[in-house]
């Protein structure tokens, strides 16, 4: 994501969402829990400009992304969104999918790692949200569901079909994408489909303590291992050793890959600055 940005401002206020920051670290709150922080067309679009935004200004080092109140996301607002998309025509319809999966490729492309603190629901395009981001922080009320097919549609939604079947495997993938069942906690652990499974109520606490260690770390280092691990997805070995070469070479001449070696031989805790 480029740095630049022309003449628009930076935005103070997002109606769609809740954004707070403190020292490095964002948290994007979908605060909607009347509805189970179901998705509006709005929430669509503030959540990919966020993104941008917060990928341009490079102050963000890392992103936890929550729901208020007892679940998650509950996935895409049924009168707001379903009832509204039966009115349009194609191309309408072709814009609002494809914003859907802009918000999925801002969330793998941004700079900087993202942790899903996963309570109660995660259901539809909220299971995508969380499929996407780099870390799913979840407590045993936490439940998982890929409900596309479930309303006459095609299970690979906003890039399910892409991130699933390399987070669980392809047979997971195909039965939780095919059959919409729920997945709750723990088998979502065993398979792989969460990354820490906490006390109940803790994933939110336990998200931002990870948000935390991660700002505080070496942000290149973190922000060039997500893009490798997004890049390198589709390549052969040797195009994958060859671009693992090329940004070992770069950050080598690094402020951070000096200051560690600096820290070893002064026997102190590293200052990293994220260069």
């Amino acid at each position: 994501m480029s740095p630049f940005s022309g003449s628009t401002p930076r935005t103070e206020k997002w109606r769609h969402l809740r954004l707070t920051r403190e020292d490095g670290v964002a948290t994007v709150t979908l605060a909607r829990p009347d509805k189970l922080n179901a998705l509006t067309f709005g929430a669509y679009a503030d959540l990919r400009d966020l993104l941008a935004e917060l990928s341009r200004e490079r102050s963000v080092r890392a992103l936890v992304l929550a729901g208020e109140g007892r679940g998650f996301c509950s996935g895409g607002d049924v009168d707001e969104i379903i009832g509204a998309t039966l009115s349009m025509d194609t191309a309408q319809l072709l814009d609002f999918n494809r914003m859907t999966g802009q918000v999925v490729r801002a969330v793998r492309e941004c700079p900087f790692p993202v942790i899903a603190a996963v309570h109660g629901v995660a259901a539809g395009a909220g299971a995508v949200l969380a499929l996407a981001a780099d870390f799913r922080i979840a407590d045993p009320t936490a439940r998982f569901a890929f409900l596309f097919t479930r309303v006459g549609l095609s299970g690979g939604d906003m890039g399910a079909a892409y991130l699933l079947p390399r987070v669980v495997g392809l047979g997971h993938a195909t039965r939780l994408l095919m059959l919409g069942e729920p997945v709750r906690a723990p088998e979502a652990e065993r398979i792989g489909l969460i990354s820490e499974l906490t006390d109940e109520g803790d994933a939110g606490t336990r998200a931002a303590e990870l948000a935390r260690r991660l700002a505080d770390g070496p942000a290149l280092a973190y922000a060039q291992t997500k893009a490798l691990l997004t890049a390198e997805l589709d390549m052969p070995l040797a195009a994958s050793v060859e671009l693992d070469a090329a940004t070992q070479a770069l950050l080598m001449n690094g402020e951070d890959y000096a200051e560690f070696h600096a820290a070893f031989t002064e026997k102190r805790p590293p200052k990293w600055q994220g260069r």
